[in-house]
């Protein structure tokens, strides 16, 4: 038996509860993991408010990702006792996922926990600081360098966002931090920002081509602002999108990918090959500060749904680690 935040239909709405259910009914897995620590994200939160369409499968246990400790194991590349961390692959949406005392996976979602690195640190990096790492990594293969002038991130204030904030300043880039919250300018300037702009100079719609500022960007809005970015962009500059909080539709021209080579860099976090999951939270655990884990609010599976509602209600949460 474990607990586990289970999601339940009820008519047109979601019922979340905390419940006690027998191992056999997790997802089927060649992988039984102790859960040490998963986080609250906001499609987690969407999922257990019901106010989005996340869940794909009746009943759900939310959770996008985890790390912990392996109980047991059909497949020769793990064993008991060893420690891993998963995310994405469609855990917490089409398959049960962390927030729960122990969880059920396919090797080949899973991967070594880095040398060094606690299940606590992993999860207080989490999804957002995985895609962060892959925005990145992105932008270096498109050839940006620092050097070549700004980069800009945007939604910087969010999970996403202050984590580009940090690995970029700590590459050697000059960052550019965009955000609605003015009030955490000087938070920003610590994690290594050279400039805040408000986000609303980015939403507003673009010329087909406007003055050439970014080198490259990290965008975590889409929309407008994603448009506006690409008609700002620098000749053969690089815009790594991985958000749509701005809106899904990107109303653009042909004009900065034939007359200037920029390029759109779409990050998917959630299907990585392993050696690229591999090197990129590897990277994380070098980039962070050492007591980064530090940063973070540590809550109970009891406390998750409150603050998934308070999150969705855009009450500050910050980031959030849960430990079962």
């Amino acid at each position: 038996m474990f607990n586990a935040l289970l999601l339940e239909e009820a008519g047109r709405n979601t019922k979340a509860s905390l419940q006690r259910l027998p191992e056999s009914r997790l997802t089927d897995g060649d992988v039984l993991v102790k859960v040490d620590y998963s986080t609250l994200n906001y499609k987690d939160a969407l999922a257990i408010t019901g106010k989005g369409k996340i869940v794909r499968q009746w009943p759900m246990v939310p959770g996008i990702d985890y790390a912990g400790t392996v109980l047991s194991s059909d497949h020769p590349d793990y064993r008991i006792g060893d420690e891993v961390l998963l995310t994405g692959w469609g855990v917490g949406e089409q398959y049960w996922g962390g927030l729960a005392e122990k969880a059920s996976a396919r090797a080949d979602w899973l991967i070594p926990l880095p040398a060094g690195m606690t299940a606590k640190r992993a999860m207080a990096i989490g999804t957002a600081g995985f895609t962060a790492m892959l925005g990145v990594m992105a932008l270096e293969q498109a050839g940006i360098k620092p050097g070549q002038g700004p980069v800009l991130v945007t939604g910087a204030t969010g999970g996403v966002g202050s984590i580009a904030v940090r690995l970029l300043a700590k590459a050697g880039y000059e960052v550019h931090a965009s955000t609605g919250r003015p009030e955490h300018s000087d938070w920003l300037k610590s994690l290594g920002a050279h400039e805040i702009i408000d986000r609303i100079k980015l939403d507003q719609e673009p010329a087909a081509l406007e003055s050439q500022h970014w080198a490259g960007a990290i965008d975590a809005v889409g929309g407008r602002t994603l448009a506006r970015i690409l008609s700002q962009t620098k000749m053969y500059g690089a815009v790594a999108a991985c958000g749509l909080t701005g809106g899904v539709a990107l109303n653009t021209t042909v004009m900065p990918f034939i007359l200037r080579g920029v390029q759109l860099l779409g990050i998917n976090s959630v299907h990585i090959p392993k050696a690229q999951r591999i090197e990129a939270w590897q990277r994380l655990h070098q980039s962070l500060p050492v007591n980064y884990e530090d940063e973070v609010r540590v809550l109970t599976l009891e406390q998750t749904i409150e603050a998934a509602h308070d999150m969705i209600a855009g009450k500050p949460v910050g980031r959030v680690v849960i430990q079962p």
